[in-house]
């Protein structure tokens, strides 16, 4: 198999690739996270997935052949406002007093450019996540624990939140931030093989 760019430095996505045998390497795009306030909210992860792939395009040398870059973006939705990573404690305190006993939205984008067409493709998932009811005191030890930093909506499903998280409706992997299917379907439909 080809190697592929990944436009992201999240370990959870490396461990996704590894899982399905991909070859890869990280390129960290620098990007610009912001949009205007007239993006409907489920296309916000797609525009910056795709940013971060273009960013990483044109940071390569000109004549360098670039067969794929992979990039996603995930945000964490409810009452039409993103719940982005916390800048602190005190913010995942908020997030989490927000969150619990009420179901909100994952929604993750990746996009795909393939070097021979030039061309990117995009898909997009979306997860609904209810958390149960939480005490003061359970978010306060979950927020003291770290384990939010640098997650969307200030939490991570395959970490310590799983203790509060009671239903999922869609795919563990879109909440993780590389949802499986999507990619296996966007590579597939681009000629890219997993099989081989």
């Amino acid at each position: 198999m080809e190697p592929i760019i990944l436009a992201s430095s999240s370990p959870r996505r490396q461990e996704i690739l590894k899982l399905l045998h991909i070859p890869y390497q990280v390129v960290m795009p620098n990007v610009d996270e912001a949009t205007d306030g007239s993006t409907s909210i489920d296309k916000v992860p797609e525009i910056l997935a795709k940013r971060k792939v273009e960013a990483v395009v044109h940071m390569l040398p000109p004549k360098q052949e670039i067969p794929w870059v992979l990039g996603a973006d995930t945000i964490v939705s409810l009452d039409d406002k993103i719940y982005g990573k916390p800048s602190g404690q005190d913010q995942a305190v908020a997030y989490l007093k927000t969150l619990q006993g009420r179901t909100h939205r994952v929604i993750t984008s990746i996009a795909l450019f393939n070097g021979r067409k030039h061309i990117i493709t995009t898909r997009t998932s979306i997860t609904s996540v209810t958390f149960n009811s939480m005490t003061d005191a359970e978010i306060e030890w979950f927020a003291s624990t770290g384990d939010w930093h640098g997650a969307a909506g200030g939490y991570r499903i395959q970490g310590l939140a799983s203790c509060f998280i009671q239903k999922i409706e869609g795919t563990n992997s879109c909440v993780v931030g590389l949802p499986i299917f999507e990619l296996y379907d966007i590579l597939k439909s681009q000629g890219y093989s997993i099989l081989d």
